[in-house]
């Protein structure tokens, strides 16, 4: 009875507390209601057992910790004292008790290891649970999307390739037990005790290149003795690892003797650091990452709430056109609305995707590459070509297939009697290119709110470094990244719905309206508790008629 807000809040406290659309109140409805724990059961049997604190509350604290950015202190911390907190989490009375810091911990434990397990993500299911609800309840358009990507990168230290070896040895050595330690020679045990006992860092620093290679072929030779001497006695993980690491950097010749790759060979999607061995390396541009690359996907119609339908994490070097397909494929899902506009940037603009693109109309800002010396446009059956420096004009001519080229081909004879050939990659980039320059600038321009999105998501990065290693750490942090924005943005729209319909009552009070009968600003459903109501607006309350 004395353990709720009204023991110890009063007058506007009290008031503002209990807003139904004060931010807390909005979350409690918006978010913490929606999660559906009957998902997460898999993670509980008998022998294991359910948690002593609800999976809401725990799925919760985790996207709250991500919305402010918090530590993991920091978010015990508030969940402890803070009332808008605890009432957004479901603890509306003061003794409510807040989860162990060990419950919390085993959760996303047990959500991880079964994404490792099943490959099911249970938090990604959890977004889209949660944002099908809120775009049925907010009649939110997903006929036309816009997506953008962002390079992030993992929280490891950046290692050259004699500390990526160095370390990814001394940690297997480590993860040995005594059983396994008496299966490797003596040299070998003093080798490898010499390895732990120096810091990697300081051995870059202090030798020279000619130094380097050497103890790089030395490293390599001892991992490979390693690895034939420990072979299904060590634990695998670490194994693995060496043995990934030691494929990558070196390579056997003639009677078995390990050479070193040329680091040309060593390809972007090599081990960058032994702490994360899922990050891999791209540079574009004047950025140059060790980590991954977040594509976020929103509707783009013109009502005032457009909300993310899919955040999706591959590694650095994944290019952006993989994410089209299933970028298009959740949006679907979570809409239940047929996609028929997708505006993006040149990056994602690929023949891979023509199939799944079909019946879309896709909207590209840009296109990747210099702009061709020759134009080509259709002339129905033909293919006109002109040559932008010298302003002649063509009819292509239908080449011939050999053995080599398969492909429907077209070429011009120059004035200088040169054949120049176009292939389906340059007339279908051609065409592009033309369709973008007739396109409308309004349009191109409707891709730019979604930069601001990436913005916002990566808000609490410092130098868009993440604070998570692994690939799946890394999508359950965009998760939840984007379960807030959309939050937010669903506040945003229902207090700026609120006052402009408390606007549009107030004046119709004024000139008499009757409203039981005329209600002058449509409401959406999501916005009211029941079909049948009394909201107050300026002193007065109006009956909304179902």
């Amino acid at each position: 009875m004395f353990t709720g807000a009204r023991s110890v809040l009063q007058g506007k406290a009290l008031k503002k507390f209990e807003d139904p659309n004060a931010w807390h109140n909005l979350f409690r409805t918006q978010v913490y209601a929606r999660i559906d724990e009957e998902s997460y059961r898999p993670l509980f049997d008998d022998k294991m057992g359910a948690p002593n604190a609800s999976v809401s509350l725990l799925v919760g604290m985790m996207i709250l910790k991500e919305a402010y950015g918090w530590s993991d202190h920091q978010l015990f911390e508030q969940c402890s004292f803070n009332l808008l907190v605890r009432s957004a989490l479901g603890l509306t009375n003061l003794d409510d008790k807040v989860p162990a810091d060990s419950t919390y911990y085993l959760f996303r434990k047990r959500v991880y290891e079964h994404r490792e397990k099943t490959g099911e993500d249970l938090l990604q299911e959890t977004f889209a649970g949660i944002t099908s609800g809120q775009i049925t309840d907010f009649e939110v358009n997903g006929d036309s999307i816009r997506m953008d990507s962002v390079l992030l990168g993992s929280n490891v230290a950046y290692y050259s390739r004699y500390e990526v070896v160095h370390r990814t040895l001394a940690r297997f050595y480590g993860s040995l037990g005594p059983q396994v330690l008496a299966m490797l020679a003596d040299e070998q045990t003093k080798q490898l005790e010499q390895i732990c006992g120096a810091d990697a860092q300081k051995t870059v620093y202090r030798s020279t290149s000619k130094d380097i290679q050497e103890r790089l072929e030395t490293l390599g030779i001892l991992a490979y003795k390693v690895l034939l001497a420990c072979k299904g006695h060590a634990p695998q993980e670490p194994y693995d690892l060496l043995e990934r690491v030691f494929n990558e950097h070196y390579k056997l010749e003639g009677n078995q003797q390990v050479q070193l790759r040329a680091r040309e060979e060593i390809s972007s999607e090599s081990v960058q650091s032994p702490d994360d061995p899922d990050c891999t390396y791209r540079h574009k541009g004047d950025q140059k990452v060790k980590g991954y690359s977040v594509n976020v996907t929103e509707t783009s119609s013109d009502q005032p709430l457009n909300l993310i339908t899919d955040a999706r994490v591959e590694k650095a070097n994944v290019s952006d056109v993989r994410f089209v397909e299933p970028a298009i494929e959740a949006c679907r899902s979570v809409t239940g609305q047929r996609v028929e506009k997708v505006y993006a940037d040149g990056a994602y603009q690929s023949p891979e995707n023509d199939a799944t693109c079909q019946g879309i109309d896709m909207v590209f800002t840009g296109m990747q590459g210099p702009i061709p010396r020759y134009d080509i446009q259709r002339n129905g059956q033909q293919l006109l070509v002109s040559d932008t420096q010298t302003g002649e004009t063509w009819i292509a001519q239908k080449a011939k297939k050999t053995k080599r080229s398969k492909q429907d081909r077209y070429y011009i004879i120059t004035k200088d009697k040169k054949r120049v050939y176009f292939g389906p990659s340059a007339i279908r980039s051609a065409l592009l290119r033309k369709q973008l320059q007739e396109r409308p600038l309004a349009e191109l321009h409707k891709r730019n709110n979604v930069e601001a999105t990436v913005f916002q998501l990566v808000w609490h990065l410092r130098n868009k470094k993440s604070k998570y290693r692994t690939l799946f750490k890394q999508q359950m942090w965009a998760n939840c990244r984007c379960l807030w924005v959309n939050f937010v943005r669903i506040v945003n729209y229902v207090t700026e719905t609120l006052r402009k319909t408390s606007r549009s009552l107030k004046k119709g009070l004024q000139n008499g309206w009757n409203f039981e009968k005329r209600v002058p600003y449509s409401l959406p459903a999501a916005i009211l508790p029941s079909k049948n109501m009394a909201l107050f607006f300026w002193g007065f309350y109006i009956k909304i008629p179902a």
